[in-house]
């Protein structure tokens, strides 16, 4: 109504300015400029509603638009928190439940402490199983020989590979040598004798054996017809391979084992086998002790866990080591090759020491070791010397003499 009565108005007052010019006089023409300014200033302020009216429609209808938006979200929130309730709820209840399970469970306080006086029971035979087992490894297998000089160097054959492992069969009677080279392979070579191996001739009698799977490291040995070594890609896995039939004949994981090289100047074997008079030995490092050197017994049959030594021989600058009659031999070089010699010594018998030893010289030959062997049978080192398979004669006295010295 307001729409159509504004624009009759200013038509009147149009129609009433045109007739007051006709009449014509100085009064009437100063009226007449006053009110079409006045009808102007009416017109703009006209036009500013409509605007201002226009800018309050669009912000009405967003604000409810918005508004609706959040009722929404509002909304899929309570719904979420309801579940959530629920939920909390649930588990609530199922709680209760089980604590008044457990509460009907709770054994009496004389219960707890019989319990705790049968663990502390059983924690003291295990102690003296272990004791037990030390001991009668010390007795029953009594050695007291101590290497006081390695005597005498033989170069008896060169291969093509720089690292790798060369070894005879410790076991009474045998006399066939075994060479695996390289760091990584499933390919054993077998000769009939070490005359043989020697002998340009030698492939002809050679006999190859392809292992069940590849090995990692240097650190094998063959013991009483059957091949051990660190299978590859695996952290302390070792197995026991028939050399008859080439399948496994058995398999451990050493605990503890594998997490960094046993020597730092070979840094590609983790897993150290020996053989000495005492039987079946394995030379790991051992992070958790400041990186020194740790030998595990095991038993040949079972791969069994017999007993486990720390020792304070380090890994660091270490290129290989062996043992002679339960005492291991840690032999040192430097990175940039030079003069073996052994620096340190751990008995576990307790009758010579480190302290007390000499260092021993290997002969003048200056390379480095990618592994050593010791044959209890040859009184021999069987080593690998930057490719050349080389013998070292060893000098061994009574450990009792050695300490009465």
């Amino acid at each position: 109504m307001s729409g159509r009565v504004v624009p009759l108005l200013l038509w009147s007052l149009v129609l009433t300015v045109a007739s007051v010019q006709g009449q014509g006089s100085p009064q009437d023409a100063f009226i007449i400029q006053y009110l079409e300014r006045r009808l102007v200033q009416m017109e703009e302020r006209l036009n500013q509603c409509e605007q201002n009216t226009v800018s309050v429609t669009q912000k009405t209808y967003d604000l409810s638009s918005e508004i609706r938006g959040y009722l929404s979200t509002l909304t899929v929130v309570r719904s979420e928190v309801k579940s959530q309730m629920d939920s909390v709820s649930a588990r609530v209840d199922r709680m209760e439940r089980e604590l008044e399970y457990l509460e009907n469970k709770i054994p009496d306080q004389s219960d707890i402490e019989m319990e705790e006086s049968l663990l502390e029971q059983q924690i003291k035979a295990a102690e003296q199983d272990l004791l037990k087992k030390k001991a009668k490894l010390k007795v029953v297998n009594d050695c007291s020989t101590a290497l006081t000089q390695i005597k005498s160097l033989k170069i008896v054959k060169k291969a093509d590979d720089s690292l790798g492992s060369w070894f005879k069969d410790p076991t009474e009677g045998s006399a066939k040598v075994y060479l695996l080279s390289g760091i990584r392979n499933n390919t054993l070579l077998e000769f009939p004798s070490l005359q043989t191996f020697t002998e340009r001739t030698s492939a002809s009698s050679m006999k190859v054996l392809q292992l069940p799977s590849h090995w990692q490291g240097t650190g094998h040995v063959v013991y009483n017809g059957f091949l051990y070594y660190h299978k590859a890609d695996t952290p302390n896995q070792i197995l026991k391979v028939d050399l008859v039939n080439g399948t496994v004949a058995d398999s451990t994981l050493l605990p503890g084992a594998g997490r960094l090289p046993v020597y730092s100047l070979n840094p590609n074997t983790y897993l150290d086998l020996a053989v000495d008079e005492l039987g079946l030995w394995v030379i790991h490092a051992d992070p958790e002790y400041e990186g020194k050197l740790v030998i595990t017994k095991l038993d040949k049959g079972s791969l069994a866990v017999e007993y486990t030594w720390d020792t304070q021989c380090r890994s660091r600058d270490a290129e290989g080591a062996f043992l002679i009659c339960g005492t291991l031999y840690v032999v040192y070089n430097t990175r940039f090759g030079g003069r073996s010699t052994v620096q340190c010594l751990y008995d576990i018998h307790d009758t010579i020491h480190s302290d007390e030893s000499p260092v021993m010289f290997f002969p003048k030959r200056y390379t480095s070791h990618s592994s050593i062997y010791y044959h209890p049978g040859d009184k021999e080192l069987y080593a690998w010397d930057d490719g050349y398979q080389t013998i070292y004669k060893v000098e061994t006295r009574r450990s009792d003499q050695l300490t009465a010295e």
